[in-house]
């Protein structure tokens, strides 16, 4: 029986290595990809032809700027199409992820492109009139980026997240009286716990606090009400805690903000000279901003294994705050995180530099070694 299942063991972890392989190389030719059209598109001279068919259909500027995103954006849509729905539906589906079918798949990424131009336009106008109007546009960007972080985090549960999911309040009574119980004992004033169908897009499983100010919430998947048991959510409750406690979704927001910050001065210094070298004088011009979309990208891959870096301390944090929260039991939470490893297909033990670059987690085996210590 034990032989049986070490090889089912091995099968398993074979099978979530490939999965999690096969995904990150794709993604990241996906943004490969993405930057090498950008610097295509302006290079080839196809925005400043774009700029000028917008100028010609309007002498408004920021209109102008509006029409060159679209076509832009609608082109790059129809050219990544078919990695897209690779990564995202036939690969989830190969390795029994997925709960979409092909329309519903097509619906969702719908509204993730609605979503994205509602927020995403008035955020280039308001960058665009900075970067016209302002000689050192960074400041009031970061500024503004800041701001608009925390607002974000204000309004996306309760007016986002419920674009993709239906929120309703936990059913199970003894189950939310155990949430809201936990919660008061760190002093968090939460505005409900709600169980949210993700099943409807994949059998993974998920628990998050998220909100801030009056719209904090604690947010449980269906797939871990109906998969883990009492203890098991106890413990994945109190790691979310851990969050709180520590603070540290304000942190990773002050930490992000200075990281733009330097981002954009070190993005406004090479945009500048390089869209010089190309014959664009003024800022004003439409046909290089995809350059700053491209420096802007480059620098956050760059940087983000720094964030991902304190990220990975902060989840560590909060596994030793779920710990001692249940009187230092490591066993709910060890529990909790091999099932979600099995039923999220998790590559429990990656590559370290791979861990290093793209992972805001520590490994399923580094966070279940270090509570066993």
């Amino acid at each position: 029986m034990t032989v049986v299942n070490d090889i089912s063991d091995g099968r398993i972890l074979k099978r979530s290595k490939r999965y999690n392989t096969i995904k990150l190389v794709a993604g990241l030719g996906e943004t490969f990809l993405g930057w090498l059209y950008l610097l295509i598109i302006v290079l080839g001279g196809f925005t400043a032809t774009v700029e000028r068919w917008a100028y010609s259909i309007t002498s408004n500027p920021y209109l102008a700027l509006l029409v060159l995103a679209a076509v832009i954006g609608i082109v790059e849509l129809i050219l990544m199409i078919p990695l897209s729905l690779y990564i995202d539906y036939i690969l989830e589906h190969k390795y029994e992820l997925s709960s979409l079918t092909l329309k519903s798949y097509w619906w969702e990424k719908s509204k993730e492109v609605f979503v994205a131009v509602v927020i995403g336009a008035p955020v280039l106008i308001v960058f665009y009139y900075f970067l016209t109007t302002v000689v050192h546009w960074w400041i009031p960007v970061g500024i503004f980026a800041f701001f608009f972080t925390v607002l974000l985090g204000r309004l996306a549960p309760v007016l986002i997240f419920p674009l993709f999911y239906k929120f309703v309040p936990v059913e199970n009574e003894e189950l939310e009286a155990l949430v809201r119980n936990r919660c008061e004992s760190v002093g968090m004033k939460v505005q409900g716990v709600f169980q949210f169908d993700l099943s409807k897009t994949t059998r993974k499983a998920n628990a998050a606090f998220t909100g801030i100010g009056k719209s904090k919430r604690i947010l449980l998947a269906d797939n871990l009400v109906d998969n883990f048991s009492p203890n098991e959510i106890d413990a994945v409750l109190a790691h979310e805690l851990g969050h709180f406690k520590g603070k540290h979704l304000w942190k990773m927001i002050v930490l992000g903000t200075l990281f733009t910050f330097l981002g954009l001065y070190v993005v406004s210094m090479v945009y500048s000279g390089w869209s010089a070298r190309l014959g664009y004088e003024s800022m004003g011009n439409l046909a290089p901003l995809p350059l700053l979309i491209l420096l802007l990208g480059v620098y956050g891959f760059v940087t983000h294994p720094v964030q991902n870096s304190v990220s990975r301390l902060y989840e560590r944090a909060a596994d030793s705050f779920s710990k001692e929260m249940l009187g230092g039991n490591a066993a709910p939470l060890v529990e909790a995180l091999e099932r979600l490893a099995e039923l999220n297909l998790a590559d429990r033990d990656p590559h370290p530099v791979v861990e290093f670059l793209f992972h805001s987690h520590p490994s399923i085996e580094h966070r279940i070694g270090y509570l066993q210590t």
